[in-house]
């Protein structure tokens, strides 16, 4: 059930093994949801835990600013209240230390996961592997995120610390504001693509090799019998199988929830705008972070991705052109020839987030029902390796790498 890059590179695997594979997807192609509009990264060097010290203090803020990165915009509903609980408590140095620790490891093994697939899979979507940095704009800010980073360091994350020099002499795009930027973390074997494109192509892979992919067919529900899964029901028919696999992303709670599973997922809108690079003769070349910003920023071939903010506000992804206006601005500052601004297509859409930001696995109450969801903010990094981890529980084999605290139970 879902053909985002979750959804399509579990199929994907799960066909490798030799399984027959239905996807049922209710948009008219494959990743058109949030995997349509991220920031193209797949980057292990990003793995920190959003539920950080730091982050109750910026949720307070931001509901007076909204210039916060991070955003809470209170609904009459108990879903957001109860999930923000949950994240809260993850907000302790302990707490904070462990999840970034676990996602980094899963974020390691995907991205493993997702060059053995490009060995088997020639797959064009602008892929760049020359690494990813995160600039600071003063001395004391690179300080404390170097400090901030050895977290990752010493779980075997390469990084290089640049000055401004070094920076621009990786990133030449950046000469325009080196001035204003004081370094940055190099993290080399990070990369960047177009997540989208990659989500077609594998599914037209997996397509080729034998899976059957059903797009504009919503599910309407999962009916079942005693502790198994019957049946799923759609809008074109009901589809039975021997073991169904639920990676409906931001959906992936409220269909469960309708069976008496309930899953700690709730969504955090992001932005975005994709702009035409055009003639304009400096545009970025690799991916990168404003760190000061929380602004991202990817090169997909004849495009520029920007994306920004988090923000706890429900499943609305309604935007309005003031959204777009400071990430906008901080793109023009720091690549002033680098692409056709007055043509930036601006999108919003939602992340699934667990509190500790580390995905779900396994069975809950049904024999033959697997989860592989919430992957949040960092959907195209885990993305592969959450896909062989599924394959392999359905195998009943044991996973790869340890699942402390993604397993259901």
């Amino acid at each position: 059930m879902g053909a985002g890059v979750v959804g399509v590179t579990t199929a994907y695997e799960l066909i490798k093994d030799g399984h027959e594979v239905v996807v049922l997807e209710g948009r008219e192609a494959a990743g058109l949801e949030t995997s349509w509009g991220n920031a193209g990264m797949v980057a292990p060097g990003h793995a920190f835990a959003w539920s950080s010290p730091a982050a109750p203090l910026i949720l307070l803020k931001s509901l007076l600013s909204k210039n916060q990165a991070l955003r809470f915009r209170p609904r009459a509903d108990l879903q957001q209240w109860s999930w923000s609980l949950l994240f809260l408590r993850q907000c302790t140095h302990e707490r904070a230390r462990i999840n970034t620790l676990r996602k980094h490891r899963l974020c390691l093994y995907s991205q493993a996961v997702l060059h053995e697939t490009l060995a088997d899979c020639h797959i064009d979507y602008d892929r760049i592997d020359r690494g990813i940095v995160f600039f600071y704009r003063s001395a004391e800010s690179l300080e404390r995120g170097v400090a901030h980073m050895q977290i990752l360091a010493e779980d075997g994350q390469a990084i290089e610390v640049l000055d401004s020099d070094a920076l621009v002499k990786l990133e030449p795009s950046l000469a325009a504001a080196k001035d204003r930027i004081a370094g940055g973390i190099y993290c080399p074997s990070d990369e960047t693509g177009d997540c989208c494109k990659f989500t077609q192509g594998l599914a037209s892979h997996a397509a080729q090799k034998g899976a059957e992919f059903h797009y504009e067919t919503e599910i309407l529900g999962i009916e079942t019998e005693a502790d198994r899964v019957a049946r799923i029901t759609t809008a074109k028919g009901d589809f039975s199988a021997d073991a169904y696999v639920l990676a409906l992303g931001n959906h992936s709670p409220i269909l469960a929830r309708d069976i008496g599973v309930g899953l700690p997922i709730y969504p955090v809108k992001g932005y975005s705008m994709t702009i035409p690079v055009g003639n304009h003769p400096h545009p970025p070349t690799i991916g990168a972070v404003d760190e000061e910003n929380l602004i991202a920023i990817s090169r997909f071939g004849d495009r520029m991705r920007l994306t920004a903010t988090a923000e706890i506000s429900g499943y609305a992804t309604s935007h309005q052109p003031s959204d777009f206006d400071f990430m906008l601005s901080v793109a023009k500052e720091l690549y002033p020839e680098g692409g056709d601004y007055d043509s930036a297509e601006p999108w919003a859409g939602l992340r699934p987030m667990t509190p500790e930001g580390t995905p779900l696995f396994g069975r809950k109450r049904y024999q033959n029902l697997y989860f592989n969801c919430g992957q949040g903010h960092m959907g195209w990094t885990m993305a592969h390796g959450s896909a062989r981890i599924t394959a392999d529980l359905i195998a009943g084999k044991e996973a790869a790498i340890p699942l402390d605290g993604m397993i259901l139970n």
